[in-house]
């Protein structure tokens, strides 16, 4: 059975217990008997590629796709037979869907108003949530006037006027710039904390992800590949197709045998050396953390475990050549050609970057590598 989100301290207000979607043309399995479990004020993230099944998921929990097995409950109440507009849930999707012929007002008023909300509490409620979302004073303003950012903002007031007990965006920040939504994001976060709101959120954004949910769960063809906090998503992987879809690219098969600890310290010299273990790898040998069992593995090096150094280095775990540079903001990551093996990427400070076809030597950090379970096969 899959992982699921559940924190044993907190009553979960939504679960999915294998959760089954089929659509027939063309036939297909979207959800394949997920289960997952939403804490009541905590913002969990479903994080996978497109055709993974995130969308899908968050339209069954709406009650706007049907589910073909398993169940889901609100607070603990099966929501079969529940239509969209009874669950309680808000919805706000990545293209906003805000009303052109309304202005903010109306915009952010409409849910209210189909409840026969009394208008004075209308337009307290408006104003209070134009506060909140950071546009004070915009309720005569037009939609057409709006930038991205402020639809955003318009659309995410909308959806929390009825007060759901559960918020769920679909790819929230994807229409904005990346500067914009690197700022909304931890906006979005300090506003779900302050208002102790339930959020499940879906994206193929890694980033933002990481940064909005107190939980990451990992989706892939339909089912949930990993779950846990943020740290323990990005720290360890579950496989190696989960550390892909998350960036990582040092990935090769290895094997590490009885007795690598000896062999080790002999390599290094180094007094703590009986303690380390080597991994036979396309690279060569790589050292792998103490207490890594023997056998099989994926192996991952993170790039801030390859340190540059000379290729004359006795201590050179690698030697590469310098292929290409992208530069990133703070660091620049390096694609380096290895000897043997597979392609290596690595990150340096910018001042400290070696030109394009510079050769150099990789020093390889084992507390930067991760063993993960062999390939199927």
């Amino acid at each position: 059975m899959a992982e699921t989100t559940r924190d044993p301290g907190q009553a979960p207000l939504l679960e999915l217990d294998g959760v089954t979607v089929r659509f027939d043309r063309p036939r297909h399995t979207a959800l394949d008997a997920v289960d997952l479990a939403v804490a009541e004020h905590q913002t969990v993230c479903v994080l996978g590629p497109s055709g993974s099944g995130k969308s899908t998921l968050l339209r069954a929990v709406a009650g706007l796709t049907p589910v073909d097995g398993g169940a889901i409950r609100l607070a603990g109440r099966d929501q079969a037979g529940v239509p969209a507009h009874r669950r309680g849930v808000g919805l706000m999707f990545q293209d906003h869907q805000l009303f052109p012929q309304l202005d903010v007002a109306g915009n952010i008023s409409f849910g209210l108003r189909v409840r026969r909300t009394p208008r004075a509490e209308v337009t307290r409620r408006v104003a209070e949530l134009l506060d909140l979302v950071g546009l004070p004073g915009a309720q005569r303003r037009a939609v057409a006037t709006l930038s991205g950012g402020e639809q955003q903002r318009v659309a995410l007031a909308r959806a929390l006027a009825p007060g759901p007990r559960l918020l769920m965006l679909d790819e929230p920040l994807g229409a904005l710039d990346r500067t914009l939504r690197e700022r909304l994001v931890v906006e979005l976060r300090q506003l779900f904390r302050r208002l102790g709101t339930t959020v499940l959120a879906v994206t193929h954004d890694q980033g933002e992800a990481f940064a909005l949910a107190d939980r990451v769960v990992v989706m892939r063809e339909g089912r949930v590949a990993q779950s846990g906090t943020p740290a323990e998503v990005w720290q360890r992987p579950a496989d190696a197709a989960t550390a892909r879809f998350l960036g990582f690219h040092n990935l090769a098969e290895a094997r590490v045998g009885e007795g690598d600890g000896a062999a080790d310290s002999a390599a290094d010299g180094a007094a703590d050396g009986a303690s380390r273990r080597v991994a036979d790898t396309p690279w060569g040998p790589v050292p792998v953390p103490a207490g890594t069992p023997s056998g099989r593995h994926q192996l991952l090096i993170r790039p801030s475990g390859l340190a540059l150094t000379s290729p004359e280095d006795e201590a050179a775990t690698v030697r590469c050549t310098v292929r290409a540079r992208t530069f990133r903001g703070d660091h620049l990551v390096l694609f380096l050609t290895p000897e043997r093996g597979p392609e290596l990427q690595a990150t340096c400070p910018p001042r400290s970057a070696p030109p394009d076809d510079t050769r150099v030597g990789v020093v390889v950090d084992p507390a930067e590598v991760v063993t993960l379970p062999p390939a199927a096969g």
